[in-house]
């Protein structure tokens, strides 16, 4: 499914409208001439006229036309496009990177640059694709960090501002007038039932799509987290994260119907990209029907599906340290490879402070390992080699796991790094580039799960494998929770609160 789909069918989409279907949302955004109001799809309060329509794909290019947001559905916080996640061609890379607030730091120019192209390519592309350019797009992202913090924090309205993105006040009560209609003062006095964060910590609600299974999320988030750097700790995953100007911290709690994320950051200048980073690692801007539809046609994982719904894929929200783990992690157990992780942090990571937690580090940047001294890596002296070759490798510029990276070239740039093979490629492309095509079929547990449902192995799961794409990440947790593995329960203490 595509905006440029959608539109093309006309009953589809009057469909979608007349029946408030929710699946849309985030796909298209309805507009209203009469009222010069744009909502989502499933607006409970929007039944205009046809004459009154006009649809477009994205908030930004709503916005950008002179349309407002719908107080009520609220279209600019819902879930974004989830072709920005499965696609990686130069404007998904472009919206990954946007979203991490690149824009903000770098400029348009920088972003254009980042990707290889000119700006005025990039512009061209864009505005084919999601009606409006980066500054636009980037507009639209600030004004809506903007009202999450407003109506979610008791920041003062200056430091809002300033989290948000925003160059100067002016411009940030410019923006949120002419998107919300109102100032930010009325925003948050308007504000019903918020959660006020206090003790220096931001509380906020991410979004995501129906149906969603957090078993198997959390459950790997936990199991694999590495002590000091990752916890499991009140029913929420908790971990460090390296951000531009500072680090910082994240929990992430499953709530009813969203996510609950509890942010400390050194500048409010990293919120934007905190927030990415954590929606990321829970795979939050995914479309669980497309996944299911494709992998409910095959008999063998048909009953998973119907049984567990919504699966996400679980990521790492930082690509570089994810990558080195995933060498860490080769033939040992989940639990040994996050000893040792949680050994090189405290060894060679950054200090953190945690107020309300044990977090206590960093995981190392590719420059610290890649000057790490061998006789402090416990491990086989290969995948010591490994491990020093791949951190100069990151450090160096010369393989990029980023979210703007393209993922046949950072495939191909992994491959030439001395003891990457084609399974830690395939983890590195599920769980840091965010591939959801991503298969590793030499995985121990995904052998398991196959010889389960007599799926085969070897190269006859690969052809079958065939009939999944691109959903085969997606494959690989129904056959990992085939087992009964603890890395595919939630913990015992939050089972009753999701």
């Amino acid at each position: 499914m595509d905006f440029h789909a959608i539109i093309g069918d006309e009953e589809r989409i009057q469909a979608a409208v007349a029946g408030r279907d929710a699946r849309f949302d985030g796909w298209v955004f309805l507009a209203v001439t009469s009222t010069r109001i744009y909502c989502r799809p499933s607006c409970p309060a929007v039944k205009p006229k046809r004459e009154h329509q006009r649809f477009y794909p994205s908030a930004a290019a709503a916005q950008d036309a002179g349309y407002r947001a719908c107080k009520r559905c609220r279209p600019d916080a819902s879930p974004g496009s989830p072709a920005w996640d499965w696609r990686t061609d130069v404007c998904a890379r472009a919206m990954r990177l946007i979203g991490e607030g690149v824009v903000d730091r770098d400029g348009a120019a920088g972003l254009a640059s980042r990707l290889g192209y000119s700006l005025r390519q990039l512009e061209r592309l864009l505005i084919a694709e999601v009606g409006a350019g980066p500054a636009a797009l980037a507009r639209a992202q600030r004004a809506q960090v903007a009202r999450t913090l407003i109506e979610s924090t008791d920041l003062p309205m200056g430091q809002v501002a300033f989290a948000a993105g925003f160059a100067s006040i002016r411009a940030f009560n410019r923006v949120v007038a002419d998107v919300f209609a109102c100032s930010p003062t009325e925003l948050r006095t308007k504000a019903k039932g918020r959660t006020v964060s206090g003790g220096g910590a931001i509380t906020l609600r991410l979004a995501y799509r129906e149906p969603f299974e957090p078993s198997n999320l959390f459950g790997h988030l936990a199991a694999a987290a590495a002590p000091g750097v990752e916890e499991w700790q009140g029913g929420a995953y908790r971990r460090t994260l390296r951000l531009p100007h500072g680090p910082g911290t994240a929990a992430l709690r499953p709530g009813p119907g969203y996510i609950e994320c509890r942010l400390r950051v050194a500048d409010l200048r990293d919120v934007t990209m905190a927030v990415a980073r954590c929606r990321r690692a829970l795979d939050l801007d995914a479309d669980p029907h497309a996944p299911m539809e494709a992998l409910a046609a095959d008999p063998a994982l048909a009953p998973l599906v119907a049984k567990t719904p919504g699966r996400r894929v679980p990521r790492k929200a930082d690509g570089p340290e994810y990558a080195i783990r995933a060498v860490i992690g080769q033939q040992i157990a989940t639990a040994s490879a996050a000893t040792i992780a949680a050994g090189l942090a405290e060894r060679y990571g950054e200090a953190v402070e945690d107020p309300d937690g044990g977090l206590t580090r960093l995981f190392p940047s590719p420059q610290a390992l890649a000057e790490a001294d061998p006789a402090h890596l416990p491990m086989p002296g290969k995948r010591k080699a490994t491990v020093l070759a791949l951190a100069r490798a990151l450090a160096e510029g010369r393989v990029d796991v980023g979210p703007g990276v393209d993922w046949a070239k950072a495939r191909e740039d992994l491959a030439g790094v001395p003891g990457v093979g084609p399974w830690t490629i395939e983890m590195i492309a599920m769980r840091a580039l965010g591939d959801p095509d991503a298969f590793p079929v030499k995985d121990l547990g995904v052998i398991k799960g196959a010889r389960h449902l007599e799926l085969g192995a070897g190269r006859a799961l690969e052809a079958r494998s065939q009939a999944w794409r691109p959903w085969r990440a997606y494959a690989v947790q129904y056959l990992w929770a085939s087992s009964e593995h603890p890395t595919n329960h939630l913990p015992t203490e939050v089972k009753a609160s999701v």
